[in-house]
Parts: C-alpha cells; sequence; structure tokens
C-alpha cells in the first residue's frame, strides 16, 4: 500500500472575463413602444438597459472577445479543453467553440466541445472542467458561456433580451475562486420554455416557468444540503441565473422561506443586490447569467476574501445545480474590474428604430450567402456567409 498519498490540490476558477453586444438600448424606448411607465422594466424586471449586438457579432465573436484578454495574460501551453455552453447555437453539428479556436489561435492539441441544455450548460461545462483538473492539475480547462436571448417582437418577453459572454479559466491553486466538492442537482420535464428547431425566438410560459424555477431552485438546494453541502446560514451571497434580476432576488426570498431562514429581507437582499448590476445593464444572456452575477459581485467594493459564494444555475425545461466556492486571498490582483465598467459604458447608445433595424438584420443573417456589414468595434467579427461556410475574421482583417 502507498502511504505518501497527498492532499488534491484546490481547483476552480483561475481567471474569468467578459463580453458583450457593441450596442444598448435603454428600456424606456421599449416602454415607450409599449405604451408603459419605465418603472415596469426598471423595476417590476429590475433591469435598466439590454444589450444588442451589431450586425456583425454573433456568439462566436463574443466568446472569442472575452476568452482574449485570459489567453493573452496566461498563454495556452497547459490548455487542454475548451468547453462551449449555448442554448443558441449556430449549427446543428459544428461545436461554435471550434469557430473560436482558430480565432485565438489555440493549440491543435485542444479538445473542443458544445454542451447544451438552456441556461444551465455552462455549470455542467464548470463541473466537468474542476474535474478534468483534478485529474491533472497540470492541465487548464477553458469554459465559455456565450448567448444571444431572441424573443418574439412586441411580446412580453422582449423586454428581457440580451447578449453576453463569459469565460472562465479552470485551474489548479486558482486565484480567484475555489469550488467546494458538495453539489447538489435537479431534474424534470417541464415545457416551460424551448426553441423548436424550425423558430429562431424561444416559446415561453412565463407563469410555468416561474413556478418550474423555484421548484427546481429547491430540489438543487435539497440534494446540495444532503451531500454535505453549507447551510444557508453559512452563505455569505447568493449567485442566481438572472433572465431578469427582480426573478432571482425573488427566487431567493423563496429558498429562504421555504428552509425557515430567520433573516429579514433586507437581509436577504443584500446577499443578492450586489450580484445584479452587470445583468440589470446587459439583459438576458441565458448561460453567461450566472457568471455574469459572479463578476458583478467579484467587481464591487466589498472584500471578499474567504467568503462563500453559493450559485444557483437554472435551465428551463429543466435542470438545475447548487455549488458554492470561497473566494482566495488576492482575488482582486486577478480581476479587470475597471475594464468591465468601461466595456459596459462604451457601448453604443440606440433608439427603438435602430434596434428593431438591427433585430430585422440578425434574422437574415444565417440565408445561404450573405455579407455582413463592418460595424463591431470588438476584437472579431462575423463576416457572413458564403457557400453555408461561416466567416469569421479579426476586424484589423
Amino acid at each position: 500500500m502507498n502511504t505518501n498519498q497527498t492532499s488534491s490540490p484546490a481547483v476552480g476558477i483561475d481567471d474569468i472575463a467578459f463580453a458583450t453586444g457593441a450596442n444598448r438600448i435603454d428600456l424606456a424606448e421599449l416602454a415607450g413602444r409599449f405604451g408603459v411607465e419605465p418603472a415596469k422594466y426598471y423595476v417590476g424586471l429590475g433591469q435598466s438597459e439590454m444589450s444588442v449586438p451589431a450586425a456583425d457579432e454573433d456568439i462566436v465573436t463574443m466568446a472569442a472577445a472575452a476568452a482574449a484578454p485570459i489567453i493573452e495574460r496566461h498563454g495556452s501551453d497547459r490548455l487542454r479543453t475548451v468547453l462551449f455552453a449555448t442554448e443558441s447555437g449556430i449549427d446543428q453539428s459544428k461545436s461554435a467553440g471550434v469557430y473560436m479556436h482558430r480565432l485565438l489561435g489555440l493549440p491543435q492539441a485542444v479538445r473542443v466541445v458544445e454542451l447544451k441544455q438552456a441556461c444551465y450548460s455552462a455549470t455542467a461545462a464548470l463541473q466537468f472542467a474542476a474535474a478534468l483538473v483534478a485529474r491533472n492539475p497540470e492541465e487548464t480547462v477553458l469554459v465559455i458561456a456565450s448567448d444571444i436571448a431572441r424573443y418574439e417582437l412586441h411580446s412580453n418577453a422582449e423586454p428581457t433580451q440580451g447578449a453576453g459572454a463569459v469565460a472562465m479559466l479552470v485551474a489548479a491553486d486558482p486565484a480567484i475562486l475555489e469550488l467546494e466538492t458538495a453539489t447538489g442537482v435537479y431534474t424534470q420535464d417541464v415545457m416551460d420554455f424551448w426553441r423548436p428547431n424550425h423558430s429562431a425566438t424561444a416559446i415561453v410560459d412565463g407563469k410555468l416557468s416561474i413556478s418550474a424555477y423555484q421548484d427546481a431552485i429547491e430540489g438543487a438546494w435539497a440534494d446540495y444540503r444532503s451531500r454535505g453541502g453549507a447551510d444557508f446560514s453559512e452563505v455569505d451571497h447568493f449567485c442566481y441565473h438572472q433572465p431578469f434580476t427582480k426573478m432571482a432576488i425573488k427566487a431567493h426570498r423563496h429558498l429562504a422561506k421555504s428552509l425557515g431562514s430567520e433573516r429579514t429581507q433586507e437581509e436577504l437582499d443584500a446577499q443578492i443586490e450586489p450580484t445584479t448590476g452587470y445583468n440589470r445593464r446587459i439583459g438576458n444572456s441565458y448561460t453567461a447569467s450566472v457568471y455574469l452575477a459572479l463578476l458583478a459581485l467579484l467587481d464591487g467594493d466589498d472584500d471578499l476574501t474567504g467568503r462563500r459564494i453559493a450559485f444557483l444555475s437554472y435551465g428551463s425545461g429543466a435542470v438545475a445545480e447548487c455549488f458554492s466556492g470561497i473566494v482566495r486571498p488576492g482575488y482582486r490582483s486577478a480581476l479587470r474590474s475597471d475594464a468591465n465598467r468601461a466595456q459596459l459604458d462604451a457601448r453604443t447608445v440606440v433608439d427603438d428604430a435602430r434596434y428593431l433595424q438591427l433585430l430585422e438584420d440578425a434574422a437574415s443573417a444565417d440565408v445561404h450567402d450573405s455579407d455582413r456589414p463592418r460595424e463591431t468595434g470588438a476584437p472579431f467579427r462575423f463576416a457572413g456567409v458564403a457557400g453555408d461556410r461561416r466567416q469569421y475574421e479579426p476586424t484589423s482583417a
């Protein structure tokens, strides 16, 4: 028997960055078209703006823009796997990550795969990445969550659109967040939200989606606790999936009530509010939203060193997972807080007419042959389709 056993190294998020669309629209613009007060969205949804991609942006270009600073900082010598999570995929067969792989100049000795389960799959990717790194701590894994949320125009869901990508480098001895081992999972076949192959936009049963979300969160939390996860009272902050920020706030209150927590509503809201800043301005980013919540929390004013963060990730249909992590000492040195805020501020403000034109342009982006106008200021662009082949290039090309 080998008695020289060593403990497993800590595994978690070593770096994290995001990208979003080039444009933004204030939801007051939509309120004017809908004939309602802006407060319906500002307060009722907890949303102020939403990102709108340029005509030459998509999930690949946003993913590459999010991942580029991570590759620039760390290189790719240790990178062995890229996991690309999305529910707004661009091909029924080829992974969006393969296009991104070329744009970033990654080595050929890298596995690339796409994962899908509504808004949940980035969390599956994170867990798979952690397992790969635990098996071989010399390797790193790049996890990408990238989505564009689109709904029918003039529908109640239209104000909850958005676009964003988050890239995370998973490694041993992480600089930002150490993942704890306990996880809780939950799956139930629910038709609350889905997008058939023939449709460019999702079908939503709004009331069912809210109840399915809350049921899944309760189920995932119960499983997490049964497997040794921290007690509710031992968690400092909670990052929820945020299709709109008010939904996360209500879900947290619901979970606390179901557990008999004695925390006041003000105390509960304080656990959530610092996570909502980026999603409030970007809108729904599907797989990326729970990790944009993490970024907003990390970029905030509070020193989170040693704090425990619980994650409640949800994907309609429905799958949920609860897990937790501990913020590492010195984490701020790995952040890009000023650049993150500057990116949001730099988006071009568009009015409702321009926003509607951009949506119309996006609907025509996947025809057999089409060129896309040069609009984005991001590092990479979607140049169009030629012979059913999507074309991507650096914006400097």
